[in-house]
C-alpha cells in the first residue's frame, strides 16, 4: 500500500477498507482521501482504472454488495460513483 497513489490527483498514501481476507485481501476498497475517488479490490485484484475506462454496471454491484462496509463520506460523495449520482435510481416500472 505504500507504493500505491491515486492515478488522478497522484496522491498517496491510500486508504485501505478491507471487506473480505483469505490467505490476501479478496475484497475490499482502495480510497484516495484527497479526491474521494474508490477503487474496489475484487478477486485479490485492485482495480485502479481512470474514471473514462470505468463503467457502472461494473462497479455498481460491488458498491451495492459492501455499502454496509463503504464509508459514508464515499456513499454520499465519492467519484466516479455514488449515491447520490442517481447511478442507483429504482427503475420507473416497479415490475423491472
Amino acid at each position: 500500500m505504500e507504493i500505491l497513489a491515486c492515478p488522478i490527483d497522484k496522491h498517496h498514501p491510500l486508504e485501505l477498507y478491507i471487506f473480505e481476507e483469505k490467505d490476501e485481501i479478496v475484497e475490499g476498497l482502495i480510497v484516495c482521501p484527497k479526491c474521494l475517488r474508490w477503487y474496489p479490490i475484487r478477486d485479490e485484484i485492485p482495480e485502479m482504472l481512470p474514471d473514462e475506462l470505468r463503467k457502472g454496471p461494473e462497479d455498481l454491484p460491488f458498491f451495492k454488495k459492501w455499502k454496509e462496509k463503504i464509508p459514508e463520506k464515499i456513499l454520499l460523495e465519492g467519484k466516479p460513483f455514488n449515491i447520490k449520482s442517481g447511478l442507483q435510481k429504482k427503475p420507473l416500472n416497479p415490475l423491472l
